[in-house]
Parts: C-alpha cells; sequence; structure tokens
C-alpha cells in the first residue's frame, strides 16, 4: 500500500523512488473521483507538476485493469506541447513515471531526424509525445494511427494558440476518434481557449487550483533601473552578484541573444545560447549543459520561457523587457518551480520605466524597485562568500596535513590566503561601474517651462555642485549638437559623471558646459594633451564666464548704433493718396449703352473708317483662274480631287514640275490613265 492514494500501484512506486512525499495541489485535484473518465480544462500556473499531474490522470484510462502495458501497436495517448523542449522534457518526465508499467513513448518533434520517428512509430508506441506540426505530418504521411487512440492532452494550450497553431490541433483533433477523452492544460483560460474547448470537448469540467496572487509567492521580483548604456554592465553585475547555479537571461530577438552572449563570453562566464534559429541538437545540448553544469547562464528568446524545467535555475534576467504581462509570467515561471525559491530580476532603462510599471500592474505582481548592484556591491558579496566557505571549514585531512606544513615553512600565513584568495578570484570576471540613477519609481526628475533656468541664471531644482569651471566644445546647434549626446560622451571620459555637470549654453557654432571645478582638472587630464573627445570635438577650458551675448561682424571700428527715422519725418509723395479719391456715391453713373457713352481719344482716331457692315466686299475670283495650272480648285473636295488625279485631269493636285513626256517620243500624250491601258491590252492582244 503506497501513501499516494488513488494512484497506479506502478505510477506510486515511481513517485517515492523519485522522492516525492506529498503531491501538488493540481496533482491531487486530478485524481478527484469526478474527473477518472470526464474531459477536463485545468488552469494551473507554471511550475506546478502539471506533466506529472495529466501522466496520473492518463493511467486509468490507458491501463485500465491491467497494471503494466502489453505489446506496443497503435498508441494510447497523444500529448501534444507547444515547442521541441517542452514536447522532450515531457518525454523524460513521463519514461521515469511509466517506466514501472513497462510503457513505450516516442516522440514527434519538429527538427528532428524524421525517418528515425516513423521507424519508432512502426515499432510502436503506447503515448506519442510531439509538436502540432510534426504529428500533422505524421498523420497525412500515414505514419501515425489513430485509431486505437483513447486520450489526447493539450499542454500549454495558450501558447499553441499564440504560436498560430489553431489549424494544426483542429486538424489533430478532428483526426482522433470521437469517443475519446481530452484535457487541456493552460496557464490562463482565454476566449480561444475555451472556444477550443467547447468544440472539441465533451461536459469538461473546470478545474482551477491556485489563485492570481499565490503563483508569485515562491519568485522575488526585483526591477533595477539603470542607464540605457548599463544595460549589459548591470546584466553583468546582477549575474556575480547572485552568483546563482543555473540562470537564464531572456532577449527579445536572436541577435541580442547573439550579442550578449559573446559579450558574457569574453566577461568569462560559461554560456550557451538558446533561440529558434539554432537547430534542434543544439537546442537540446544547450539545456543539457546546463543541467550537467557544464554552463551556467543560458542566453535565451521567448522560446524558452515555456515549459522549460532546469531544477538548479535560480535567477531570471530580463534584459530585454517582456512585451506583455503573461510573457513576464512565463519568463519568471521559470525560477521558483515545485517549492523553490527564486530571483526574476528586470534590467529596466530609464525611459521604460511607464511602461514596466504598467505591466508589473496588469500582471498583480508587487516588485522591489532597487538600484543595480555596483562594484562595491559585488565586492562586498564576494567576500562574504569567501568567509563562509565551507572549505575553510573542513577539517584537514592527513594527505593535505604535509603540503600544509611544507607550504607554511616555506611561506609567511598572510602570503598563503593572499594567494587562496587570488586563486579564488581568477575564475570570476570583476563587476562594473555604473551610473548612479534614481530608484524611487514615484521620482520623476522633469521640471514644468516656468520652471527653466533662465539664460544668465542658475536653474532652480539643480542639485548645488558648488563652485563651477567653464568648458567650451567646438560643436553647436548648426552641427547638430544636443545635451542627451553630448552629456553622455563627457561621462564617457570616465572623469565625471552626470551629477558633476551643471548648466548646458548652446550657441550656433560651439558649446559652454558647465563643469563642477573638484573635477576640472580631471577632466582635462582625461582628455589628454589632444584635447579632442569623440569625433574630433575640441573641449576647452574657460578662464571665466563664457559670453553667450549674440555674434556679429566686427569691421573694427567702434559700434554705433544709428538712429532710426521715426514714421513722421519719412518724405510723402506729392500725388494724392487714396484720401483725395472721390467716394463712391458721388461718381458718375455708369453710362448704361455705348452711344451714351462719351467719345474716348481712340474712337475719334477710328471715326473715319466705315463701320463693319459697311465695307466693299473682297473681288472674288472668277472659276478656272488659276494661279499655277497643276493648282487644284479650292472648292473640290479631297476626294474629288484624288479621282481627278486618277484620272489624269490636268488640273489634279500635288503636280510639282513640269509635266512628264510620253513614252512614246513622237507624240505627246493627251490621254489618260485608262486610256493607256486599254491600248496596251489591244496592242498585246
Amino acid at each position: 500500500m503506497t501513501i499516494f492514494e488513488g494512484v497506479v500501484p506502478a505510477l506510486a512506486t515511481a513517485l517515492q523512488e523519485r522522492g516525492y512525499t506529498t503531491l501538488t495541489p493540481v496533482q491531487e485535484a486530478m485524481l478527484a473521483p469526478g474527473l477518472r473518465d470526464a474531459d477536463a480544462l485545468v488552469s494551473a500556473r507554471t511550475g506546478s507538476g502539471k506533466t506529472v499531474a495529466f501522466g496520473l490522470a492518463l493511467a486509468p484510462t490507458l491501463l485500465g485493469d491491467d497494471e503494466r502495458f502489453g505489446h506496443a501497436a497503435a498508441p494510447y495517448a497523444l500529448v501534444i506541447a507547444p515547442t521541441r523542449e517542452l514536447a522532450l522534457q515531457v518525454k523524460r518526465e513521463l519514461e521515469w513515471l511509466y517506466a514501472g508499467a513497462g510503457a513505450q513513448i516516442a516522440s514527434c518533434v519538429g527538427g528532428m531526424d524524421i525517418r528515425t520517428e516513423r521507424r519508432a512509430l512502426e515499432r510502436g508506441a503506447h503515448i506519442v509525445v510531439g509538436t502540432p506540426g510534426r504529428l500533422r505530418d505524421h498523420i497525412t504521411r500515414y505514419a501515425l494511427d489513430m485509431s486505437a487512440l483513447r486520450a489526447v492532452v493539450l499542454d500549454e494550450a495558450d501558447e499553441m494558440l499564440d504560436l498560430g497553431f489553431r489549424e494544426d490541433l483542429e486538424f489533430i483533433l478532428e483526426a482522433a476518434p470521437a469517443e475519446r477523452r481530452t484535457l487541456m492544460f493552460s496557464a490562463t483560460v482565454s476566449k480561444p481557449i475555451a472556444t477550443l474547448a467547447e468544440n472539441y470537448q465533451r461536459n469538461a469540467v473546470r478545474v482551477a487550483t491556485e489563485t492570481g496572487r499565490e503563483q508569485h509567492a515562491d519568485i522575488e521580483y526585483r526591477v533595477h533601473p539603470v542607464a540605457a548604456s548599463d544595460r549589459d554592465n548591470a546584466i553583468v553585475n546582477v549575474l556575480r552578484f547572485h552568483e546563482a547555479r543555473n540562470a537564464i537571461v531572456f532577449c527579445n530577438t536572436r541577435a541580442a541573444v547573439n550579442h550578449l552572449t559573446a559579450r558574457l563570453n569574453n566577461r568569462g562566464f560559461s554560456v550557451v545560447a538558446l533561440s529558434g534559429e539554432l537547430s534542434q541538437s543544439e537546442r537540446t545540448h544547450a539545456l543539457q549543459a546546463m543541467r550537467d553544469g557544464r554552463a551556467r547562464v543560458c542566453i535565451a528568446t521567448d522560446v524558452a520561457a515555456r515549459g522549460i524545467d532546469l531544477p538548479n535555475l535560480d535567477l531570471v534576467v530580463h534584459a530585454d523587457l517582456p512585451t506583455n504581462p503573461e510573457a513576464l509570467l512565463h519568463r519568471s515561471g521559470r525560477t521558483g518551480r515545485a517549492g523553490r525559491k527564486g530571483i526574476s530580476a528586470l534590467i529596466v532603462p530609464m525611459p521604460a520605466r511607464r511602461r514596466i510599471e504598467r505591466t508589473l500592474q496588469l500582471a498583480n505582481i508587487t516588485a522591489v524597485w532597487a538600484a543595480a548592484p555596483n562594484a562595491d556591491d559585488v565586492a562586498a558579496r564576494d567576500e562574504e562568500r569567501l568567509l563562509s566557505d565551507a572549505a575553510l571549514t573542513e577539517t584537514v585531512t592527513e594527505e593535505e596535513g604535509s603540503t600544509v606544513e611544507k607550504l607554511l615553512a616555506r611561506h609567511a600565513p598572510e602570503q598563503v590566503a593572499a594567494a587562496f584568495l587570488r586563486l579564488w578570484r581568477a575564475g570570476r570576471s570583476a563587476p562594473e561601474e555604473l551610473v548612479d540613477v534614481p530608484v524611487d519609481p514615484n521620482a520623476r526628475p522633469r521640471r514644468d517651462r516656468d520652471e527653466r533656468a533662465p539664460l544668465d541664471g542658475p536653474r532652480p531644482r539643480d542639485r548645488d555642485i558648488g563652485a563651477t569651471v567653464w568648458f567650451s566644445l567646438s560643436v553647436g546647434r548648426k552641427q547638430n549638437a544636443e545635451p542627451r549626446w553630448l552629456i553622455p560622451m563627457l561621462c564617457r571620459s570616465d572623469a565625471i559623471t552626470k551629477s558633476e555637470i551643471g548648466a548646458i549654453k548652446m550657441q550656433p557654432e560651439e558649446t559652454f558646459v558647465e563643469i563642477a571645478a573638484s573635477h576640472a582638472d580631471a577632466l582635462v587630464a582625461a582628455i589628454g594633451s589632444k584635447g579632442t573627445l569623440q569625433n574630433n570635438i575640441r573641449v576647452t577650458r574657460l578662464s571665466g564666464t563664457p559670453d553667450m551675448s549674440p555674434r556679429k561682424a566686427w569691421s573694427g571700428e567702434p559700434r554705433t548704433e544709428r538712429p532710426r527715422k521715426s514714421f513722421d519725418d519719412r518724405p510723402r509723395k506729392e500725388h494724392g493718396g487714396w484720401q483725395d479719391k472721390p467716394a463712391r456715391d458721388a461718381r458718375p453713373e455708369r453710362p448704361a449703352t455705348r452711344d451714351e457713352a462719351p467719345a474716348r481719344p481712340d474712337w475719334k482716331k477710328r471715326a473715319d473708317r466705315p463701320a463693319w457692315n459697311e465695307r466693299p466686299e473682297k473681288p472674288v475670283k472668277p472659276e478656272g483662274s488659276w494661279a499655277r495650272r497643276d493648282a487644284a480648285p479650292a472648292d473640290r473636295a479631297p476626294a474629288e480631287r484624288a479621282t481627278a488625279e486618277r484620272a489624269g485631269d490636268d488640273r489634279a493636285p500635288f503636280r510639282k514640275g513640269p509635266k512628264k513626256p510620253s513614252k512614246d517620243k513622237g507624240k505627246p500624250d493627251f490621254a489618260g490613265k485608262a486610256e493607256k491601258k486599254a491600248k496596251r491590252k489591244n496592242t498585246e492582244g
């Protein structure tokens, strides 16, 4: 008799061997008598043991009254997962759970050799685990026999719908027998999930094991505001500060994964990458390296945000912020699993503070806002770990004793301790210095327009930086200079920070910057003898306050202001203005007709000319009087002219030059074309 009531004996034995003493709430809920043969729609938080839960729930349906499986033929159960990693992980969990029952489990996932999978299906399997696309491929190729199917499980159903697998899921569910058991597991039950359950489940029992707030109890959320340029440095410090056995860093794109992987590799971290551009074997090897301890940090996209279970994962770092609350929950759910504690650290650039506040509020998460660990914090934490190292408290063995005596005889104890400290620090990356930024999420350093500084006075809300020195930069408005890139450029010299910079006055050709006097010499030394910064920008230290009055061309003589004449002193024109014109009412009325209008000078000039209807008509040339013999009459239509030309009319148009002589040299050709043709016929006949 086992301690797990309602569990098939073979599976109960496997749980005991695995070290289980109690079941999680979702596992106990799936063993309820009312769910023995019923469909179920289950919502439970990530890391709550859902794989073991549906494995325990499927056993009575698959085994019936038998204690072990018989010969493997057509599969009895089909488990569908959204990603390759989750499908392979489900297979590993079911293998140890069903090992005592003699179950054969096959996997069908994209990226693996399809011929190997097909041979495994031909040999027979009791349970098949796969991704939607590859399962549909096997069904259409008639490699996967669905006739004996008794149960179908959809793990992370909401993620499969988000990834666009709706058509594949509907195809698989329609190909399965109607008399089957369907179990759907999802972190959240949205409207698409409810619609899918309504269409493909029969009287499904709704199972909700935990509330939305309880799923964050084992995860501590920390928000670290940083400057935008310090993101990578903050990630290094967070990893060094916690020194987690396994950590995963999430990025939004593959390019960001490649960039951060190269950066951390150069800093001495044992890193693996996980993204969609890698092959399945590469992704499998990366996860196995994390489980074996050969790698401690995994840089991944959201492809690893669902279902990935790393036993020693204590830290999740969000290098790129999640796009929605669901992504935040699923990313953070990689840690704090099965009762273990975990930390989810969000690296938040200053411009993104508002967005992450809304995301945390929508996810119902209360986070701790704290500054990112700086170099001093990491050094203090290293000292604590060193002093509490178990190697310092273990008893010295006989083999070690002789070597210890030789070391102490040859070197002083301080020298031996210093050597141990150097060896202890050798495998760890040095921490980074970070720019100080405000931590309080309610603090906003913005100023209203009426609070902005006058041109010649201090800014009212600026911190007092004491005595200042002015510097001149050889860029201005004409070179598109802006404080948002001038300040980081000055801080990049490692001589000053943003807090030592005062007023910034932009001019057309140069910019004046106020620097705290205590850091002025350090800035000059950091710039060097050339006196230039990035992009060959010259920096000059000024002896006093700069003259920021408008610049004008100087001719060499003292400037004198010319008196300006008033409007009354300006000369007026002699002719009358608009005041001399008569009013509209006093003007004479316009004549109604032309005859009534007074005679104009130009009319008088034309008075001798007769009216248009009294002028004599132009002489008309008599018909037949042509200027040229070969000119066509103007009154003949084009068609008539063409007919006349064909007939040999002397007045045919388009005749230029003298008429060609006839071929009969003795006689002039007065006959037309038709007569010539008839004459030629008679002659030939």
